[in-house]
């Protein structure tokens, strides 16, 4: 059954179409609006009151949502329930009524408590590949650590660089005291050899 409110009469309104006072102009009559039921009255076939306790949550464009807690919960209880709670927790009660009728229907056996289980087992496989991977780092930290110390002990204890063989025997004879004087006898000689051709008679 629909609930209909008419706006206020006028005098007007009232007086049939036909009849026409040229003395005073027509006023235009108010429309009258027609409240649709909410999905629960209009699911349950009963009128729906002004203060429906159902209506704020069974909106009438959603009747799949009152269908489905009616088929589990049943709409005595669904009223029993809203009545036992406060007015800003029966929203939330409505979404968890349904939520809980469809895993119900889509689960006989396990209902929600199943999809519960789902999640949970997910989050726990989650949670063993998030240490694992928290492990891995670690380890990579812990080698990388140990290889920059290796390589830092190595620098460490290395000798000096030696000279190559070659390079140090010329340094070693171009330095030692024997090449100095075999180097200046050498030299002398020909100085006096050269001052001995200059005085020789022409």
């Amino acid at each position: 059954m629909f609930k209909m409110e008419y706006g206020e009469a006028t005098p007007s309104a009232v007086a049939s179409p036909n009849s026409s006072n040229p003395s005073s102009p027509s006023t235009p009559t108010s429309p009258l609006v027609v409240i649709s039921p909410c999905a629960a009255c209009k699911i349950l076939r009963r009128r729906c009151a002004d203060k429906c306790m159902l209506a704020p949550y069974f909106p009438p464009t959603e009747p799949a949502k009152f269908t489905t807690a009616h088929r589990v919960f049943g709409a005595s209880n669904i009223i029993k329930f809203l009545q036992e709670l406060p007015e800003s927790q029966r929203a939330d009660a409505v979404s968890s009524m349904v939520y809980e009728a469809s895993a119900r229907i889509r689960d006989p056996v396990y209902g929600c408590a199943g999809a519960i289980c789902q999640l949970q087992k997910q989050v726990n496989e989650l949670q063993a590949q998030l240490a694992k991977a928290q492990a891995e780092v670690v380890n990579m930290q812990l080698q990388q650590a140990n290889l920059v110390g290796a390589l830092l002990c190595m620098e460490a204890t290395a000798p000096p660089p030696q000279p190559h063989p070659q390079q140090f025997a010329v340094d070693t004879f171009i330095c030692s005291p024997q090449s100095y004087n075999s180097n200046r006898g050498f030299i002398d000689d020909d100085d006096n050899n050269n001052l001995g051709s200059l005085w020789e008679p022409l």
